[in-house]
């Protein structure tokens, strides 16, 4: 009466069924990365379940999984949030910038540092890090309420006690009073450390550090307004350690930062300046 065959009729029921039942399993394995991962983009994602896809014997290609994603209000939103961190208006030496043009081809031949400030019953707290401008891995960071000189010397130290490659290295910073002061320039010195920074207020110039201040923010949700500095310290512990073993980068080959960091063979993927920074 409808035009079709019972065989035609069952057949079609069958698939919705077993359609059904694979998409459940993806949501399941979405969702597990997204309990680590809350703000992980979608080509990330299709990425980090190739195995599952492949086991599970589901055809599904990143556009199916956009579109999936789209349809279950599972895309993930970009927040656009800025907030000066950076006092350049001092009598203090400033530095050339070093790195400008420069080919990075290994680990530890430039680390990249900047402040980004976290919110907690109100109050503002300050996270200074320090990435490898390679590999991206977060090698030193300092949770404080301060932004002196003497707490970013703590993430310095920290990226210090962790190198494991004894050849030349680059500091590449903003021009805030706390990477010109004497207590810090006096530490890099004293490493053998060459000391850079950026030359004007364009982000552009220390780009890498900026960008991993979103990522932490945007997707390992330190833009909230924490309860208590407990709290917010045990996130920032867990944050860095999952995005240094856990998030893989599109720079680096979509391996994660302490896998390249590893490596001396990397080839790092180049963006123009006027793309957005969605490289790492």
């Amino acid at each position: 009466m409808f035009g079709y065959t019972k065989q035609a009729f069952y057949k079609r029921s069958t698939k919705k069924s077993q359609s059904k039942d694979y998409l459940d399993q993806v949501k399941q394995e979405v969702m597990k990365y997204r309990s680590l991962l809350p703000k992980l983009g979608g080509r990330k994602l299709h990425y980090l379940m190739q195995d599952f896809l492949s086991s599970n014997q589901i055809k599904m290609g990143r556009d199916q999984l956009f579109k999936y994603l789209r349809e279950s209000n599972l895309l993930v939103s970009r927040k656009q949030k800025y907030h000066k961190t950076t006092n350049s208006k001092h009598w203090m030496r400033k530095y050339p910038n070093c790195v400008k043009g420069l080919h990075i081809h290994r680990p530890e031949q430039v680390w990249v540092a900047d402040i980004t400030y976290l919110t907690c019953n109100t109050k503002h707290h300050y996270l200074h890090l320090i990435t490898d401008a390679y590999s991206k891995r977060i090698v030193g960071y300092k949770l404080s309420n301060n932004m002196q000189a003497e707490t970013t010397v703590e993430a310095l130290e920290m990226a210090l006690k962790g190198r494991i490659y004894d050849e030349k290295l680059i500091h590449h910073s903003d021009r805030g009073l706390q990477y010109c002061s004497q207590l810090y320039t006096k530490i890099l010195n004293a490493n053998d450390i060459k000391i850079s920074m950026t030359e004007q207020a364009d982000p552009y110039e220390n780009a890498i550090a900026e960008r991993v201040n979103g990522i932490l923010k945007d997707e390992f949700l330190l833009d909230i307004h924490f309860g208590s500095k407990e709290i917010m310290e045990t996130q920032v512990k867990e944050s860095i350690a999952l995005y240094n073993q856990t998030r893989p980068h599109f720079s680096i080959g979509l391996l994660t930062p302490n896998q390249a960091h590893l490596q001396q063979k990397v080839k790092l993927k180049k963006w123009k300046k006027k793309t957005h920074l969605q490289a790492i």
